[in-house]
């Protein structure tokens, strides 16, 4: 409908592309569309960041486009827009959900680097009650992290093979939470290079931090302390 527009936005997934498809489903809409009007969508949506400028640059691209005039898919394009601005609101609702469930709660675990509401959430749900396990061990267990996790060498060898027993939920939620704290804390980044140093493949590193990363969460819950950042 509009192929040429791709490469004039940084991602066709921002509000502004949503708002002008909606309003000009297609790059004979767009061309043809009146400049104040369009400029002032553009304007409107974006908070100011797209304006008559832009709405020249989209105009003149849609003139020359090799986009098809297909009225059915332009109509398609629309409901599918509009299901997309759907689902993205009823997310941002259960997000806030959540976020007023985990200051409710107020665990510690949000004190650690990189973890936020989303996947703190999913761990305390997956572990629940942290008094059900005598250890850390026993939550890896739980997750389905086995010995031979931290020694195999590749992705199809490790997380393929954890994915066969244990809560796959607490799983996805742990291996994620450690990628996201090895990049923002500086004391599981040492250990993450430490060990890929130790020639070990990315994958089977990542869940060495996942062990190292579940006893931080296990003493912090235990002692209901803030994790510290090393400085």
């Amino acid at each position: 409908l509009f192929p040429e527009l791709e490469k004039l936005v940084p991602t066709l997934h921002m509000a502004s592309v949503y708002a002008m498809l909606s309003e000009f489903p297609g790059a004979k809409q767009v061309a043809n569309a009146h400049l104040t009007r369009f400029t002032n969508l553009l304007s409107k949506v974006s908070k100011g960041r797209y304006g008559k400028e832009t709405a020249i640059a989209f105009r003149n691209a849609a003139r020359t486009s090799i986009g098809s005039n297909m009225p059915a898919k332009s109509l398609e394009l629309k409901h599918t827009i509009k299901l997309i601005q759907e689902l993205t609101s009823e997310i941002d609702e259960i997000e806030n959900e959540i976020k007023l469930i985990m200051d409710e709660i107020n665990s510690p675990i949000l004190s650690i680097p990189g973890i936020n509401y989303r996947m703190g959430a999913m761990i305390i749900a997956e572990i629940g009650d942290f008094n059900r396990f005598d250890s850390p061990d026993k939550i890896l267990a739980y997750a389905g992290f086995s010995p031979s996790t931290y020694q195999s060498g590749q992705l199809d060898g490790a997380y393929s093979h954890m994915e066969k027993r244990g809560s796959r939920y607490l799983r996805y939620a742990l291996y994620n939470a450690a990628k996201y704290v090895c990049n923002w804390d500086p004391t599981f980044a040492e250990y993450l290079a430490k060990k890929r140093a130790e020639g070990k493949h990315y994958n089977v590193a990542i869940s060495h931090a996942v062990k190292k990363l579940i006893r931080v969460i296990y003493h912090l819950e235990k002692t209901n302390q803030q994790y510290i950042k090393a400085v």
